[in-house]
């Protein structure tokens, strides 16, 4: 009678054990942002939290600094299970949900405000739209405003046409956007960017404040067209098939937990790029303003950059419209205060 009543406790205890353990998932994440950075520093964190609320059944383990390569190799692995996630930019992902550029039209979004007051109404849909394509976010993450910083001025659309453009290798939309300016763009790695400013095979970035400055590419430019351009934006994709393994309960824990983080980085990006304009200015790059013919010019070719996005398929017009339904409405409440 023991023996059977001890088999039975065994039994019951290993069906406990491999239960919890059929629950447990571990994720990988890889990325490119360097270990000690405060992007790791927040995602550190919010994985030890997951960790702990879920009694290790989820669990994170981290590649920073492009130990696994750029954001194309990282998606492949992530096609074929090596990873399940990866923290990315938005173009990286365009691939599998063009309208994931909605705020990449030149010269759209033009003051954090505007910004502010869009993504409040729009984020969502990038969400949604990445879910359908197989990705699990926690939010977007704001990289700030990309310009155009470069070896020799640039003033006007003639001015960029004449330069050696850079285009990240992996986002063909915006390869094709900035071909609308009359460039022939040179597609290439993060990681080779700042070999090829030095070398010459590039003189000519599209980049955050922020971005040059961690990369180091500040160093190899001296002048910053002073408008934005465009309104970059990072996220954690994470494998949705792989995130659906997770216990329904778990995944509650790790959506909770890693919006919050990543809603802290997104706050925290905003005050690293002010102080990355300040270092940039500190070093003695030159901000150029267009001049008021020169900025008419940008917004046309800019203009008919979204459109061309537009009839290509790439941004549902009804999407667009929204976006621009928005952004009337921001000014209008700044007008109607104004009047007041």
């Amino acid at each position: 009678m023991f023996l059977h009543i001890l088999k039975s406790l065994l039994l019951i205890l290993f069906v406990l054990f491999t239960t919890e353990n059929a629950y447990a998932v571990r994720l990988k994440i890889a990325t490119l942002s360097p270990e000690g950075s405060r992007w790791m520093e927040k995602m550190r964190a919010g994985a030890d939290m997951v960790a702990q609320k879920t009694g290790n059944r989820v669990t994170f383990k981290f590649y920073p600094g492009g130990v696994m390569g750029n954001d194309k190799t990282v998606l492949k692995k992530i096609r074929i299970g090596q990873l399940q996630g990866g923290a990315v930019v938005g173009g990286s992902l365009s691939q599998f949900f063009p309208a994931n550029q909605l705020y990449a039209q030149p010269l759209k979004l033009t003051s954090i405000k505007e910004v502010d007051y869009v993504r409040k109404h729009m984020d969502q849909y990038i969400i949604d739209g990445l879910n359908n394509a197989g990705f699990v976010t926690f939010g977007i993450i704001g990289g700030g405003f990309a310009y155009i910083m470069s070896q020799n001025p640039i003033n006007t659309v003639d001015d960029l046409r004449n330069q050696k453009v850079w285009i990240p290798d992996n986002d063909k939309i915006s390869q094709d956007s900035i071909k609308t300016f009359g460039v022939t763009p040179i597609p290439l790695s993060i990681a080779d960017v700042r070999t090829s400013l030095q070398t010459g095979l590039i003189n000519t970035v599209v980049t955050s404040p922020v971005g040059a400055v961690v990369l180091q590419w500040h160093t190899q430019i001296k002048y910053i067209m002073d408008i934005p351009l465009i309104y970059l934006h990072a996220v954690l994709a994470v494998d949705k098939k792989k995130f659906l393994k997770i216990k329904e309960q778990d995944r509650a824990v790790v959506t909770q937990v890693m919006t919050k983080a990543l809603k802290q980085i997104d706050i925290q990006n905003r005050e690293d790029d002010i102080n990355a304009i300040q270092a940039l200015k500190n070093r003695g790059i030159k901000f150029i303003t267009p001049s008021k013919d020169a900025l008419v010019e940008w917004h046309k070719v800019a203009a008919i950059a979204s459109k061309r996005m537009i009839e290509s398929g790439i941004l549902p017009r009804d999407v667009v419209d929204q976006l621009d339904t928005h952004l009337s409405d921001f000014h209008s409440n700044i007008q109607n205060k104004n009047d007041q």
